[in-house]
């Protein structure tokens, strides 16, 4: 199986379908699922919503959706039906409620949960009838329907094809592969990134503070920082995945010393010292381990095993 992700920068606004926009149901209207059924409609699809208080659906009637009564009338009003909700319980909460009108719907669900539960959600559905592909939504609710949002799907590649000119119209769509847990998976991995990186920024923040330099001050020169490191990733991926990590640019053990020098900056300023020294501790332990003259990607050793609590 192949994982790369097949990546498809259409959206709605540049490209049109070649026949008529096919009709879609949305189930779950808070604020995203507003922003997708929102999305179908300025892309001419004839879209369905249904939502357990139906007053959230006042918007998108006036703008032509239709309310379905029932979860039953939603699913079997359009082919594809796009599920964005709080949980996956309450996904199989509702869908249990209407499993005869499963049987030969596609379900796209784009409601946050762990691999584990989108692969079970697949299985749940495979017994009903029903083809299934799981999403994650990396994109804040206004710029869905642009290609600025990005939506992950996971599941058969087929089942996507025969569905992506109409989930194209929420924004850049991504298919990663068949296992229906990718998609979760890469939205935690882009999560552990975008903490990582805010936390890694809050702590040069609260560094430079004590010195007074102000967080707007910093801002440009973390973006500029932040930017340089990400150039490296693909060498170091190549690394990781040769499982060969030469030092070309700079040894573990070069690296720990300045490591050791940040926590120590940290504690002289009265700073918290607990993520640096937590990065300083995962060195340390690659070094004991005999990885000290080897480059810095060679810590995905750490990465990849648990740690006792």
């Amino acid at each position: 199986m192949n994982n790369e992700p097949e990546i498809n920068n259409s959206a709605a606004h540049t490209s049109a379908p070649s026949s008529a926009p096919a009709p879609v149901t949305v189930i779950g209207l808070g604020l995203m699922g507003q922003a997708l059924a929102a999305a179908f409609l300025r892309a001419g699809h004839p879209t369905t919503v249904w939502n357990r208080t139906a007053a959230k659906a006042g918007q998108l009637v006036a703008d032509g959706a239709h309310l379905a009564t029932t979860v039953d009338d939603a699913l079997r009003a359009s082919p594809l039906t796009v599920i964005c909700l709080t949980d996956y319980d309450a996904v199989r909460e509702l869908l249990g409620a209407a499993e005869p009108a499963l049987d030969g719907q596609t379900l796209v669900n784009l409601t946050s949960g762990s691999s584990a539960q989108a692969r079970e959600a697949a299985r749940w559905a495979g017994k009903r009838g029903a083809r299934y592909l799981d999403g994650a939504i990396m994109a804040v609710p206004p710029v869905i329907g642009t290609a600025d949002a990005v939506i992950l799907h996971s599941g058969p590649a087929a089942d996507f094809a025969a569905h992506e000119p109409a989930l194209a119209a929420l924004g850049t769509v991504t298919h990663l592969g068949e296992d229906h847990g990718l998609a979760a998976l890469y939205d935690v991995a882009g999560l552990a990134m975008m903490w990582s990186v805010l936390n890694a920024w809050l702590q040069g923040t609260a560094l430079l503070r004590t010195a007074g330099v102000d967080a707007a001050t910093y801002a440009p020169f973390a973006r500029q920082i932040a930017a340089g490191v990400a150039e490296w990733l693909p060498g170091y991926a190549g690394q990781i995945d040769a499982g060969a990590f030469p030092a070309e640019v700079s040894a573990l053990e070069t690296d720990a010393r300045a490591m050791a020098h940040m926590v120590e900056e940290s504690e002289a300023a009265g700073v918290d010292a607990e993520l640096p020294k937590l990065i300083q501790a995962m060195a340390a332990r690659a070094i004991a381990a005999g990885h000290g003259a080897e480059q810095y990607p060679v810590l995905i050793e750490e990465f990849s095993r648990p740690r006792a609590v």
